[in-house]
Parts: structure tokens; C-alpha cells; sequence
């Protein structure tokens, strides 16, 4: 038998038991009944109840988003360094992060250049992130996806 502050009563009838709950103004819970003899706590049970509850649901489960970060092959070094700070925000917060290097009119003829910078942030970002898919020519886009380490 175990009081209500946690104190252990050692071995009563069960009708002494009851008594004492209920004088405490509480109720006799069997906390292990497979024990020989079983052992049982003086608590309350609705607020006992309430905390498990309450427990279970203070549990925040983090969906996964999928970011895009978008660049052209001419794009300045300022813009990518700013453009990898903001793709290492969404890793950090557990986001995957598609990285699209866009071709337009002519540029498709310089498609090396865009893989250079592609290579650039994915070097960039290697620290926080793992590559989930390498980097691959979709028409007039070169995609790459990172998902966090």
C-alpha cells in the first residue's frame, strides 16, 4: 500500500484500505496487480487521468514542407549566399528544400553554367543537408532535392 504524498503504509486488509481513501477524500487505485500480494495507491484518480491526457497531448508532431528555392545561371553571388542562408533556415526547421535553377530563351545554350552554380549551393549546403535526389535536367529547369541530415 502506497499513501498519498508516496509513502509506503506496507501490508493492510483491503477494507482498512478503503477507509483511508476515502477519509483522504480520495480514491484506492491497483497499481500493479500481478504482484504478490497486489499493491495499490491512495490517489486522485480523475486528476491522475487528466495529467496522462494532458501529457499525450502536449506531443507537437512537425509535418515535413517541401521549400522551393529558385535561381537563373546569371544570378549574383550575393543572391545565392542569401538564397542558401534562407535554404538553411528550412533544413534547420526540418523542410526539404527543392533547389530549381531556371533556364530562359537562350541561356538553355549555357547549361554548364547553371550546374555550376548548382554545384555551388549543394557544396554550400552539404553541412545541414543530405542529397535526397541529385540534380536533374527537367525541360527548362535543373532541380535538385535536399532533405535535412
Amino acid at each position: 500500500m502506497i499513501a498519498a504524498d508516496g509513502g509506503q503504509l506496507g501490508i493492510i486488509s483491503t477494507d482498512e484500505a478503503m477507509s483511508l481513501a476515502r477519509g483522504a477524500g480520495l480514491d484506492l487505485v491497483e497499481v500493479a496487480p500481478n504482484e504478490k500480494p497486489p499493491v495499490c495507491r491512495i490517489m486522485d484518480f480523475g486528476k491522475f487521468k487528466y495529467q496522462q491526457k494532458k501529457k499525450h497531448h502536449k506531443t507537437h508532431v512537425h509535418h515535413a514542407k517541401i521549400k522551393e528555392i529558385r535561381l537563373r545561371p546569371k544570378t549574383g553571388e550575393h543572391d545565392i549566399e542569401f538564397k542558401v542562408n534562407q535554404a538553411k533556415g528550412f533544413l534547420i526547421h526540418k523542410d526539404k528544400v527543392v533547389v530549381s535553377v531556371v533556364f530562359r530563351g537562350r541561356e538553355l545554350a549555357h547549361i554548364d553554367e547553371g550546374q555550376r552554380v548548382m554545384k555551388q549551393i549543394v557544396a554550400q549546403l552539404e553541412p545541414v543537408s543530405k542529397i535526397e535526389a541529385p540534380p536533374q535536367q527537367m525541360g527548362r529547369r535543373l532541380v535538385c532535392t535536399l532533405s535535412p541530415k
